[in-house]
């Protein structure tokens, strides 16, 4: 009955001329609720009438930009605040699309990530400052205008955006400077770690906004909730789920920087938080915490999110209450969903045959050593059989689109699968292990391919190996995740072979990788090998690496570890992996 209310309303939606979009949504809210607040930050609190006047302002200050004209795509560099929400709203108004930075990524993959999505300005938060600083020379070089979230700016080439903003009107835009966009026109840009390679831009085109608005609404959320978003906004959890699903609802947005164990429960009492978000690592985060006595003093009803195992799922209702969990499934670019309406411990949906006409999917036979699915004589798929896991697959349809990666036509690609289920069917490869138990109960088993996830972020391997053979010590590298215990994901590591007559420097390949990669994406532990081992194809083989993981006493070849304290790797000792297992060093 949800989906069909949902779908109902959407299709609604989409007939409704001049184009209904994610913005109008937030307009009419503004119009019926002025003085409600939308937004809290800290102390400050943002009404929707405030916001709505805010992001007029600094879109009427960017149209004063000569380096930008209305719908020109413009990358968006900031961490979780309000300006981020103002700007995004400002940048709709204007027709532009939005591409969402990661704030932890600098110098090469911050341009790349820039260059992307073919933006002609950045707009910039204050505190990446330098950041930005670190790749100005080639932003000029392609003539982009560089504006900083700042009243002043001692930078040429940096311009101090914030006090144009003051200066400039609150006037409404005309709806004639969106005039051009359509269902299909990308509306943000969200960037993934794919199989290989640096991140990848996926197009969220219009069409997926719009049908995000309902993502609370279809869980309940209503008017007089308020939800609690820790989550960064540059991601689809953050953005879509709790920004946008919560312009349809019109409920009050608690913003935090980032997410902090210390001070989750403490913030849910102060504003009275009803609805939280979660990834799998923020639930054991809590659930790791001292108990207190106060654990379930709160009024958070609702929990929305993706990633939690089933015994910490268990440990968080016995400790902070009677929360209804929804856990879903979900990927950026992906084209087909499933969420846990029952509270099924451990599952991310319950599959049923509505669902499936409307967006078919299918799960087939994965080869995992040859990084491929199963092909019968006939050189189609082969579905697997109840309790088995396989790969899932969602067919490309009108509904269901896919609409890729910017300027990356070859990744996207990748992720087509062809001759499916049937000779000339087209499929999109969601890259993720799935089985499916009697009772239709479907659960997520594993990642496939050249990803890993660790601390709610995708690593991409390849990205990470290029990164470490540029240090004038390593020859070659094989990056790879591993498994620690009491971890979700998996934890960042590489087998490496040296230049020839050249020692390991772990200071030197510590000072690289920190300015090169964010922290999440930095290998915790370095295997030196004499030789990287690779296929027939020249693909390097990861599978017995993970198998072997970093336990010292299996593996005979010099161990690394990450030690921030110090500034370097540091050998391996039996006494540190004994400390890791038993959680006594957390990771």
């Amino acid at each position: 009955i949800d989906l069909v209310c949902m779908l109902v309303r959407f299709l609604s939606r989409r007939r409704r001329r001049p184009l209904f979009l994610v913005l109008d949504r937030f307009l009419e809210q503004s119009v019926a609720h002025p003085d409600k607040k939308f937004l809290v930050f800290g102390e400050e609190s943002y009404t929707y009438s405030y916001t709505d006047l805010q992001s007029n302002k600094i879109a009427n200050a960017l149209r004063a930009q000569s380096g930008y004209k209305a719908g020109d795509t413009v990358a968006m560099f900031m961490g979780n605040e309000p300006s981020f929400i103002f700007t995004w709203l400002a940048l709709t108004k204007l027709g532009s699309p939005a591409a969402l930075l990661n704030h932890n990524i600098r110098s090469k993959s911050l341009l790349h990530c820039f260059n992307c999505c073919k933006a002609s300005v950045l707009i910039a938060a204050s505190d990446l400052k330098d950041a930005v600083k670190d790749v100005l020379p080639s932003l000029l070089e392609q003539n982009v205008t560089v504006l900083l979230m700042a009243k002043d700016s001692d930078t040429t080439g940096i311009q101090s955006f914030s006090e144009q903003v003051e200066e400039a009107t609150d006037a409404p835009l005309p709806r004639s400077l969106r005039s051009h966009v359509t269902f299909k026109s990308p509306a943000v840009y969200i960037y993934t770690s794919g199989t290989t390679g640096l991140p990848k831009a996926a197009v969220v085109n219009q069409n997926r906004l719009l049908t995000a608005l309902v993502i609370l609404s279809s869980n309940g959320v209503k008017q007089t909730d308020i939800i609690y978003v820790n989550l960064p906004l540059y991601h689809t959890a953050g953005f879509l789920v709790g920004l946008i699903g919560s312009i349809e609802t019109g409920t009050t947005i608690i913003l935090k920087r980032k997410f902090s164990t210390s001070q989750f429960w403490d913030d849910c009492r102060k504003y009275n938080v009803t609805v939280i978000q979660y990834i799998g690592e923020v639930m054991r985060y809590l659930c790791s915490a001292p108990k207190r006595d106060n654990d379930k003093d709160h009024k958070v009803k609702l929990a929305i999110g993706n990633g939690i195992r089933a015994e910490i799922w268990r440990e968080f209702l016995n400790r902070f209450g009677n929360i209804q969990i929804r856990e879903f499934y979900a990927s950026t670019e992906g084209n087909v969903g499933f969420v846990n309406y029952t509270g099924k411990i451990g599952a991310i949906g319950r599959v049923n045959f509505f669902h499936k006409k409307l967006f078919p999917y299918a799960l087939v036979k994965y080869d995992t050593e040859l990084d491929e699915p199963v092909r019968d004589a006939n050189g189609l798929c082969i579905e697997t059989r109840k309790g088995e896991p396989g790969l899932l697959v969602s067919k490309i349809t009108d509904i269901a689109p896919f609409a890729g990666y910017a300027q990356n036509e070859e990744q996207t690609e990748r992720k087509r699968l062809r001759n499916v289920l049937k000779k000339g069917d087209l499929y999109f490869n969601s890259g993720d292990l799935m089985s499916i138990d009697e009772e239709n109960f479907i659960y997520f088993q594993d990642r496939v391919g050249d990803t890993f996830r660790w601390k709610g972020e995708n690593v991409a391997t390849t990205e990470v190996s290029d990164i470490l053979t540029i240090c004038d010590c390593i020859k070659e590298a094989n990056a790879y995740g591993v498994q620690v215990p009491g971890h979700e994901g998996r934890i960042g590591m590489a087998a490496v072979t040296l230049t020839d007559g050249v020692q390991f420097d772990g200071s030197k390949i510590y000072n690289h990788v920190v300015k090169c990669l964010p922290s999440y994406a930095r290998p915790r532990f370095i295997r030196i090998q004499d030789a990287v081992e690779v296929t027939g194809t020249f693909k390097q083989i990861k599978m017995k690496l993970v198998e072997q993981g970093f336990d010292p006493g299996r593996i005979h070849e010099p161990l690394y570890i990450i030690d921030d304290r110090v500034k370097s790797y540091i050998p391996l000792t039996a006494e540190i992996y004994s400390n890791i297992q038993s959680g006594n060093i957390q990771l």
